[in-house]
């Protein structure tokens, strides 16, 4: 099938690894701003970025920060630092409650430059998970990050445009993530810790069935809640089963959403592998086709499947039994 005029490119972009760059990157753009920053996260604890953010205020640029209430579990997490933010002066608001929860990570500097994110700004995903960062200044993919920004800042509709770069939920974009598979000839690698939607599931099968080489860098049990577990382990046998080649990511953490198509297109964004991360939830991602970007994800992802340990998945009934301890335990990570 061939790629539909439902999908352009970022052509000009460069990516960001975590947790290799840390938080610098971040602060690099938030120091760099002159005039404004709008700021878009799901959660927010990372104290240098708030310090960069406020002393941004403090020289004179509006800052504007749309922070996502509570998780699905009803847990909060940016109670304190929406008071820290508005105390030093930045202008900062619950995100849409036209939304289930808001999982978008996204900033725009100056109208100029933009960050599209698969990391929250928090320590742990600057240290101690595998996510990536696309950082653009394609004029027209940040004029339709800012007018998003003001429809949900003003609680107002927003409809993606019918050809764009950019892949929102919850705007078509189960759809979007399934073309960009049918792109696929040759290889597709997926670095995705959730598995919970068949649509996309019978899309890389075919991808399979076609003879694309299909990779599929998972997490194991790590951050999958009791409501997904089933999902995601019968959605891993039954590639495994079909013949599509499964490891459990190493040494990291995985938080990262990678779809990696011919080693020369991206889709890289918030959204994990999800109904109500397509149907429910506000959520931003990106098709990339920068050579030196998509040269950095593979890079990473060759890196991590070589790292990586050959996985058969538990079966979903019995998943609960088996102990996954490579990881310590973390309430706080649970993949929306």
């Amino acid at each position: 099938m061939e790629a539909t005029s439902d999908i352009a490119w970022i052509e000009a972009a460069r990516a960001i690894v975590e947790p290799d760059q840390g938080s610098q990157p971040v602060l690099d753009l938030i120091n760099a701003a002159e005039k404004s920053i709008c700021l878009k996260m799901f959660t927010f604890t990372a104290d240098d970025i708030a310090e960069a953010l406020l002393a941004a205020k403090a020289r004179g640029v509006d800052v504007r920060i749309m922070l996502n209430p509570a998780r699905s579990s009803g847990s909060r997490a940016n109670d304190d630092m929406k008071l820290r933010l508005q105390a030093g002066g930045c202008t900062v608001i619950w995100s849409s409650p036209a939304f289930a929860v808001t999982h978008e990570k996204s900033m725009v500097i100056d109208g100029r430059t933009a960050l599209i994110a698969t990391f929250n700004f928090g320590v742990k995903y600057f240290t101690a998970t595998r996510d990536y960062g696309i950082v653009t200044e394609d004029a027209t993919a940040i004029a339709e990050m800012e007018r998003c920004f003001e429809a949900d800042w003003n609680r107002r509709e927003f409809k993606r445009p019918e050809t764009s770069a950019l892949v929102w939920s919850n705007s078509g974009s189960r759809t979007l993530m399934c073309h960009f598979i049918d792109t696929a000839r040759h290889t597709l690698e997926v670095q995705h810790p959730k598995f919970v939607d068949a649509v996309v599931l019978d899309r890389l099968i075919q991808a399979h069935e076609r003879g694309v080489r299909v990779r599929v860098l998972c997490g194991g049990k790590h951050g999958i809640s009791t409501w997904d577990i089933l999902d995601t382990f019968a959605s891993l046998r039954l590639m495994k089963l079909n013949g599509i080649k499964i490891r459990k990511q190493k040494r990291l953490r995985l938080h990262a959403k990678l779809l990696l198509a011919d080693d020369s297109t991206a889709l890289v964004g918030s959204m994990n592998i999800d109904r109500s991360a397509f149907d429910l939830r506000r959520e931003l991602g990106c098709f990339v086709k920068d050579p030196a970007a998509i040269a950095a994800l593979g890079n990473t992802f060759s890196e991590d499947w070589h790292e990586a340990s050959h996985y058969d998945p538990p079966d979903p009934l019995t998943v609960e039994l088996v102990t996954e301890d490579d990881h310590p335990h973390d309430s706080e990570l649970v993949h929306e």
